[in-house]
């Protein structure tokens, strides 16, 4: 089988150059049927995941990096020579962190691109550049917006076609793969059509390496989305961010005209619909610089693109990891938690990714649970109670030995800990209940209630609920009609009483 590089080039050669199927084959050493076969294919998705566990492997250096990166950086600050050497890099490193192996020629190596990467001047004037008709640029803006009331900072697709100055964004989270890749295939939807050539930065969520000579290492995914689409992909020189100039300017421009003042919305998919629908609106322009609209000139552009591919492209991504003792899994260099189920604790598990959601399936792609997928540098946890409060509901008696008592709320807690040991399973399965109907946070404020009236029994849990979440109404004060009088409070007079206590009856003789 060949790799993605060998099959761009056998694509590239026949759509662009113009080659010959006989041609190819000679000048590749390939079979000319093999040539034939990855010119007419049409499906680039990548082979289903396999059910096996697959063991990854990272860089010895990958610990170390950010390390080096910083003393780097901080060496701009520094007299030039007081700077870092690769041997200094090297030296320090095995001074400084206990147990480093890695070989000074693989410190070297890191130390040589990142340097140049950190370093280099860029010397050359700027000159203006010439875009054709169906090119286009992309790149991420940053914006905060209302989600539901919620408040969150999220990235921005921006893709902008220099010709005519018209430019299309989607709202996402984050930046990552999926969100690449979702807004690319929603744009190129909405426009009906596939640029013939897309510039990027170089992104780590494409660019895995950059060779010597101007080369490129790209993931397989984003290999397979361009083979695709058939675009061609051309990236930037590192730092020169004025090599596309045009979608610089368009995410500073969208920004200030479309999330200005902070968006708010209920439903993120249907902001992004609005998006297209606004972009359509502000091409009516007259162009900055020529005598007429940006959409009189996007014409073109279009005219310049391909069409879209008859077969759609899997645009999730996929990882298969294995669950914890407490049968969660790690993502974003394990900063964020997702929770599994209890019965799969160091189970491998098949994720599907997409943009907004984590789906998490068993050995056999059955989905276990669904998650809405975590941003952001920060210690997080997406956790779905429900199986963990079942599963302890069968066996109360070991809920403190478990790691899932440490990860519930510290008032979830203190409540159990003041409760019965009779009663713990019964309210456990009362929680699972709760839980179930309306949530784990419904369940929690229940707790928080039960723990200010001091109720600690399964049914006191049961009404506190209904009462906080079943729209109970309160009974007003009856009123009389008019006519009927009002009743006057009996004064009773308890002497008879006194007297009988005290052995008497009532004409005074003792019985």
């Amino acid at each position: 089988m060949l790799t993605m590089d060998q099959i761009h080039d056998i694509r590239n050669r026949f759509y662009e150059k113009g080659e010959n199927i006989s041609q190819i084959a000679e000048a590749l050493h390939l079979d000319w049927r093999t040539v034939r076969k990855y010119i007419d294919q049409t499906d680039f998705n990548s082979p289903p995941p396999k059910p096996a566990l697959e063991k990854q492997f990272c860089p010895k250096l990958d610990p170390y990096k950010e390390v080096i990166d910083s003393w780097l950086i901080e060496d701009k600050s520094a007299p030039r020579k007081q700077r870092h050497t690769a041997k200094r890099v090297f030296h320090r490193l095995l001074a400084e962190f206990p147990g480093f192996d890695c070989s000074y020629r693989t410190v070297a190596s890191y130390y040589a691109v990142k340097h140049r990467e950190i370093f280099k001047q860029n010397k050359q004037a700027y000159l203006p550049l010439v875009h054709q008709p169906g090119e286009a640029q992309v790149d991420f803006g940053t914006a905060e917006f209302y989600e539901n009331g919620q408040k969150l900072t999220g990235k921005y697709l921006e893709v902008s076609f220099p010709y005519s100055n018209k430019g299309y964004l989607q709202l996402f989270y984050g930046e990552n793969m999926e969100c690449l890749l979702e807004g690319l295939d929603a744009i190129f939807r909405h426009i009906g059509c596939v640029p013939r050539e897309l510039w990027f930065d170089n992104t780590k969520v494409i660019v895995t390496e950059i060779i010597r000579g101007g080369g490129r290492k790209l993931t397989d995914k984003f290999e397979r989305f361009r083979e695709h689409y058939h675009f061609k992909a051309v990236f930037m020189n590192p730092g020169a961010g004025h090599e596309k100039g045009n979608v610089e300017n368009k995410v500073g421009y969208q920004r200030r005209n479309f999330m200005v003042p902070v968006p708010r919305f209920l439903s993120l998919s249907d902001y992004n619909r609005q998006l297209l629908t606004e972009c359509e609106k502000d091409a009516r322009r007259n162009h900055y610089r020529y005598d007429e609209t940006i959409e009189e000139r996007f014409q073109a552009d279009l005219t310049a693109c391909h069409k879209l591919p008859g077969i759609a492209f899997d645009l999730t991504g996929h990882q298969t990891l294995k669950a914890d003792n407490w049968a969660r899994i790690y993502l974003n260099k394990r900063q964020h938690a997702y929770s599994v189920a209890p019965k799969y604790a160091q189970c491998p598990v098949h994720l599907v990714l997409t943009s907004a959601m984590v789906v998490i399936q068993d050995e056999n792609f059955r989905e276990i649970v669904r998650h809405r997928r975590l941003y952001g540098d920060t210690r997080q946890e997406q956790m779905d109670w429900l199986p963990y409060l079942k599963q302890l509901s069968l066996r109360p008696r070991a809920l403190k030995y478990t790691g899932i008592y440490e990860l519930m709320p510290e008032t979830m807690q203190t409540y159990l800990a003041t409760c019965s040991g009779s009663e713990v399973g019964q309210i456990l399965k009362v929680l699972s209940e709760l839980t179930s109907r309306t949530g784990f946070d419904s369940a929690v404020n229940t707790v928080n209630h039960a723990i200010a009236h001091q109720a600690r029994d399964a049914d006191s849990l049961e009404s506190l609920y209904r009462r906080l979440y079943s729209n109970v109404p309160e009974l007003p004060a009856m009123t009389l009609a008019p006519g009927i009088p009002k009743m006057i409070p009996m004064q009773p007079n308890l002497t008879a009483y006194d007297i009988l206590l005290q052995g008497k009856g009532g004409d005074g003789y003792a019985r």
